[in-house]
């Protein structure tokens, strides 16, 4: 079997809907499936993904392709990764592809963190190690978690790591930059070291942690600072891992710290992810969305905290997530409540977690005083803007009525303001297809072009009423993948467009005219009749471009037995002889 027949047998045992769906929540809209693109910002779902033609397409930003394509732009691999993963899902062998290592202007920043990590893990493992082991012991962290997270130990030695990466290869000015030295000495000394990762599961930076009674006084956490790889807003702690789980539970539980994130998992808690932080970013939103539009906001449950969760919560409800809240007593952080109250506790916690706007409304009744009028006014004022959010009747009335019961206030009193509100919000954002990228304006031959090819990538009577035609375009590009087109048709007796995609593979100009025609909204079916109509439009094209290109000819001839000649050429073509 050749590479070109392996690779569309295991297309054709994949469903592009089961392998994007994994990574995307999907929803089923007639014969396909839409969510959101995850190849740009987007807010509402503007990718199809077709079961029947095995492609997806983008409406807004024009990313299309096959179940290969989606894979090695979402996972940033190369064809033949992808290609092994999915015989591997689908058990066919692929032994016989060999994968080329592709090298990266930031390889060498990556093995130094590598080579790092492994000599951190070297030195927990060791004698040295001893008093570093029995703190995690003692604080829950088995085997098992240190060897997930990679967590290491760095030695008290001050030069030694640095040492070591500059009989490697390294220089200091290039150990200070990525944050693992400053001048000729290690930054981390006598900390556990618990690697930070970017979305793609590279380790690109550390955070160093205190342990013992040998170093009070020091700050407790040192964090890698950015670099030319880490950037701490573009990466959420535990995020390669948690992409799994997160397809299972549906959902995702976001953290403030990577701590937090370990803990969870030695309960079995597994679908969370950390902000290393208390801040949201525009990239850790795109990055969220990617797991789930579900959220479970469990920050800690000090002041900081609480602001944090309304803050990130508003947010997220403003990129259309829909978010619940765990509440922690006492100012606890997860990994404290987890330690302090076991695993049931924190599940219950999870399992009764509240709509983000009962937990706002709730919070509002921070140092209200409710024995002053203006106070209590102001208050309810505040709880009914906030249910003029809600965009369910149900729970607004349970809001109003408790509202009126509880505060001796009159339900109609109460249903006119909350009405006032509602009126005066601004309008929900209404979900639309398309946040188009601006296209210049195509003309009718251009139009009929594209059309045209559409129609025979997904009707074999219109590739071989086009080659009966002899119908010739003008335009390199479209004339060479309308002729790739008919090649494919007649080897292989029909047109699968999801495999037509990896034929093109090597072809990146062709393959960027399939996707910009792909991309297009066209109804599904199409009559003779107008296909024969754009047939009349590009021959009426090429026969004013060969005017042109006579008439301009004619200008530049000195001849004039040949300037007759070119004349004559000329008058047959408008008679359309």
């Amino acid at each position: 079997m050749n590479n070109y027949d392996l690779t569309n047998e295991i297309r054709s045992k994949v469903d592009i809907v089961d392998i994007i769906g994994e990574r995307i929540p999907l929803v089923s809209k007639g014969k396909n499936f839409f969510g959101v693109c995850p190849f740009h910002d987007d807010t509402n779902p503007s990718m199809s993904v077709s079961r029947e033609k095995q492609i997806y397409r983008c409406f807004s930003c024009g990313a299309s392709g096959n179940v290969f394509s989606f894979l090695m732009n979402y996972e940033h691999k190369e064809f033949k990764e992808v290609l092994k993963d999915l015989g591997d899902r689908v058990g066919i062998n692929t032994s016989n592809i060999k994968i080329d290592k592709v090298s990266t202007k930031y390889d060498d920043l990556y093995e130094a963190y590598k080579f790092s990590t492994k000599y951190f893990q070297n030195n927990l493992a060791s004698q040295v190690g001893r008093e570093a082991r029995e703190y995690l012991s003692k604080r829950g962290i088995t085997e098992d978690i240190i060897k997930k997270f990679e967590i290491g130990l760095s030695l008290d030695d001050k030069k030694d790591l640095t040492t070591l990466l500059i009989n490697k290869k390294y220089d200091f000015k290039t150990l200070n930059e990525i944050g693992l030295s400053i001048d000729d000495r290690d930054i981390y000394t006598d900390r556990i070291m618990f690697p930070l990762y970017d979305p793609y599961g590279k380790i690109v930076g550390f955070s160093g942690r205190i342990y013992g009674d040998g170093n009070k006084g020091q700050s407790k956490y040192i964090n890698t600072r950015e670099t030319k790889i880490f950037k701490k807003g573009e990466c959420l702690y535990n995020y390669h891992i948690a992409i799994d789980a997160c397809r299972v539970s549906k959902n995702v539980i976001i953290m403030e710290g990577f701590m937090d994130v370990i803990r969870a998992s030695t309960i079995g808690i597994k679908n969370t992810v950390a902000l290393m932080g208390t801040a949201l970013t525009k990239e850790q939103i795109s990055l969220i969305k990617r797991l789930s539009k579900n959220i479970i906001l469990c920050l800690d449950g000090d002041s900081p905290g609480v602001n944090a969760t309304l803050k990130i919560g508003e947010v997220l409800l403003g990129e259309d997530f829909d978010v619940k809240v765990v509440a922690l007593p006492n100012d606890d952080d997860p990994d404290t409540f987890i330690l302090s109250n076991g695993k049931d506790r924190f599940l219950g916690l999870i399992e009764s977690a509240v709509n983000f706007s009962d937990y706002k409304i709730e919070s509002l009744k921070k140092n209200v005083n409710f024995d002053s009028e203006e106070s209590l006014a102001n208050y309810i004022n505040s709880v009914l803007l906030e249910t003029s959010k809600i965009n369910d009747d149900i729970r607004v009335e349970i809001i109003l009525k408790k509202l009126a019961k509880d505060y001796n206030i009159g339900y109609n009193t109460l249903e006119k303001r909350f009405k006032e509100l509602k009126k005066d919000k601004p309008a929900p954002k209404i979900e639309i297809k398309a946040q188009k990228k601006k296209k210049s304006r195509k003309n009718k031959y251009i139009l009929a072009v594209e059309q045209l090819i559409y129609y025979m990538l997904n009707n074999d009577w219109v590739v071989e009423q086009v080659e009966n035609e002899n119908i010739i375009f003008p335009n390199n590009e479209e004339r060479l993948l309308t002729s790739e087109v008919i090649y494919y048709y007649k080897k292989h007796g029909k047109i699968t467009i999801a495999d037509f995609y990896t034929y093109l593979e090597d072809k990146p100009d062709l393959l960027n005219l399939l996707n910009e025609i792909v991309a297009n909204d066209y109804k599904e079916t199409i009559s003779k009749d107008e296909i024969f109509a754009y047939f009349k439009v590009i021959r009426e094209y090429s026969v004013n471009e060969q005017i042109k290109r006579l008439e301009k000819k004619i200008k530049e001839e000195p001849d004039i037995m040949e300037q007759a000649r070119i004349s004559e050429q000329i008058r047959k073509l408008k008679l359309g002889e």
